[in-house]
């Protein structure tokens, strides 16, 4: 993993912070601090899907933690399925490995982060205990509520990201 930048890419309202962000190999996730979450940036033409987690009172990616013995795309493929209803179809590309410093300690931790296409799926989603709705984002829209910064960040990060040539299947 290559240094962090000097300044955070991006700060929250919560002092939790994106520090770097860095392509790489799926299967050579960074070792000096733990792999804790995986997220997906799940695309619908130039539309990305967020979630507005209840808890955070926030618009969100979907994902979340990373149970033990679970692989990130196993977990990704999980929490996009448990928080919005949408079963992957197995084209899950892997952008890159976030770098995060989470308030209040700054500890560092980091997320993998997926991406893929879809249907729109909106009208199949019923909000459930996290997840309270769903909508497709174009990134300069305002969304009724607050935007996790973060997330809108590495929303971007992925816009662009070129599936690889080797794809893997979301049950990873």
């Amino acid at each position: 993993m290559a240094a962090p930048p000097s300044s955070p890419l991006v700060v929250d309202d919560r002092g939790n912070a994106l520090v770097s962000f860095a392509l790489g190999a799926e299967d050579r996730p960074p070792g000096d601090a733990p792999l804790t979450v995986a997220l997906v940036a799940l695309w619908h033409g130039h539309r990305v899907l967020m979630a507005f987690n209840r808890f955070r009172q926030a618009w969100e990616l979907p994902g979340g933690q990373i149970d033990p013995g679970e692989t990130p795309r196993r977990a990704a493929a999980r929490e996009l399925l448990e928080e919005t209803t949408h079963a992957s179809d197995g084209q899950f590309h892997f952008v890159g490995f976030a770098s995060f410093a989470l308030a209040p300690d700054q500890r560092t931790e980091y997320g993998a982060l997926f991406t893929g296409r879809a249907a729109d799926v909106s009208q199949s989603f019923r909000p459930n205990d996290e997840v309270e709705a769903i909508r497709w984002w174009d990134l300069e829209e305002s969304l009724p509520g607050r935007l996790q910064p973060l997330d809108a960040c590495l929303a971007e990060l992925s816009r662009n990201t070129q599936p690889s040539t080797r794809h893997g299947s979301a049950g990873g």
